[in-house]
């Protein structure tokens, strides 16, 4: 009687070959972080589309997760699991940040953005103490933005007030994606600095 628990040999030969690859990848072997994207790339990226049902957020997680697994190749033991495993881990962690980042954008945009679109916001006095509060709160992000130059502005508008990703705002302001990437990881750092300032 087999034991179902024990892997298969093709599993275990699959295992063994990403474990040496990701040594390689730990010494600075290109060729070897090359052929470990091959074999992770597409079930990563079906792992991460599954949980964000979003292909370009998708694939800005995979990027984050092979340039972890780059930086961090020499963190992994193959005592504690696979080096599969430990990618997949890696993509779940990544992408429910991203949910979460996107909860926290929506209690932003509940708070500041009617106001600073001019839209009324809902007539609710139930809560004059909390009303007030989200609208100090407005106040503070509309002045730390203002704080920031004329293109981070736009790029973190796009992102947070439109809902865009980095790719859409890339082909909307015709730039790169990488120069996209730098000014919003900027100007949320400018931000965070602007805001902490008010407080």
């Amino acid at each position: 009687m087999s034991n179902t628990n024990q892997p298969s040999p093709d599993r275990s030969a699959h295992n063994l070959e990403d474990a040496r690859l990701m040594q390689r990848v730990a010494r600075g072997d290109r060729s070897a972080f090359a052929q470990i994207y091959d074999r992770f790339s597409r079930p990563l990226f079906a792992t991460a589309l599954r949980i964000l049902n979003d292909s370009a957020e998708a694939e800005d997680v995979l990027q984050e997760v092979f340039l972890s697994l780059w930086e961090k190749s020499a963190d992994f033991n193959q005592q504690r699991g696979s080096a599969f495993s430990w990618a997949v881990t890696l993509t779940r962690n990544r992408s429910i940040d991203r949910i979460r980042m996107r909860q926290r954008r929506g209690v932003l945009l509940s708070q500041s953005v009617p106001e600073d679109l001019g839209y009324a916001g809902p007539d609710d006095s139930a809560d004059s103490t909390a009303d007030l509060e989200s609208k100090e709160t407005a106040a503070k992000v509309r002045t730390a933005v203002k704080g920031l130059p004329a293109e981070q502005q736009k790029a973190l508008q796009l992102a947070f007030f439109s809902g865009m990703t980095q790719q859409e705002i890339a082909t909307t302001l015709r730039e790169p994606l990488g120069t996209i990437k730098a000014r919003i990881r900027r100007g949320l750092l400018k931000l965070r600095e602007n805001f902490a300032l008010q407080q």
